[in-house]
């Protein structure tokens, strides 16, 4: 039985946090935490528990059956992987440790992340946001688009255009990444790359 402030957060983050749909983990909410000790949390995701249990249970079914398509040449090996990455991998907080639950300055909306399209290079996007006062801040990620690092003054809801596979000059001049001719070397030229940030998983049943 949930205890009247796990309730409030659950209900919290329904009527307050516009949920985003992920192909592996479902549901999740994107919000900012407050542990019992005083501990902010800036970034974490809420879930449901289930997606990712039947998606462990699969996984474990097919390893001991010889049909997953990842198993192992060397018998018991590819099965303890799998136990291995989902017990012991990922950044995860109890929802009971949690006392309060608020709006995260550092998440991507919905409506902004569906505009930030494809891979600028392997394993690299890069973007630039334009603001309605008309700055532009330039990002960048190598795997995480759930947060991102944001200074003092700006707020994603305040973005107003994507220009994707860009960078931002000294001078504020977008560059596309396809006219760079030696990344390390222009990069270096460029304005600040205000990068992903980590963040925690929270399961809870009920979302």
């Amino acid at each position: 039985m949930k205890t009247p402030v796990e309730i409030e957060i659950i209900n919290f983050l329904k009527k307050n946090i516009e949920p985003f749909e992920d192909n592996i983990y479902g549901k999740g909410y994107k919000a900012a935490a407050t542990l019992k000790d005083g501990t902010l949390l800036p970034c974490v995701i809420f879930r449901n528990p289930n997606p990712i249990l039947n998606l462990a249970i699969k996984r474990f079914k097919e390893e001991q059956t010889g049909k997953s398509v990842f198993s192992f040449t060397t018998k018991g090996i590819g099965y303890r992987k799998i136990v291995e990455t989902f017990v012991t991998s990922g950044n995860k907080v109890n929802f009971y440790d949690i006392i309060k639950v608020e709006k995260s300055r550092f998440a991507i909306p919905k409506n902004l992340a569906e505009k930030i399209t494809g891979e600028t290079a392997m394993s690299w996007t890069a973007f630039v946001a334009e603001f309605k006062n008309g700055e532009k801040l330039s990002f960048g990620t190598t795997w995480s688009w759930d947060f991102f690092d944001l200074p003092e003054g700006f707020e994603f809801d305040d973005v107003e255009k994507i220009y994707n596979n860009s960078y931002l000059s000294k001078n504020g001049e977008i560059i596309p990444h396809k006219s760079m001719t030696n990344f390390e070397k222009d990069i270096a030229e460029f304005q600040k790359i205000y990068r992903e940030r980590q963040s925690f998983d929270c399961f809870v049943e009920n979302l």
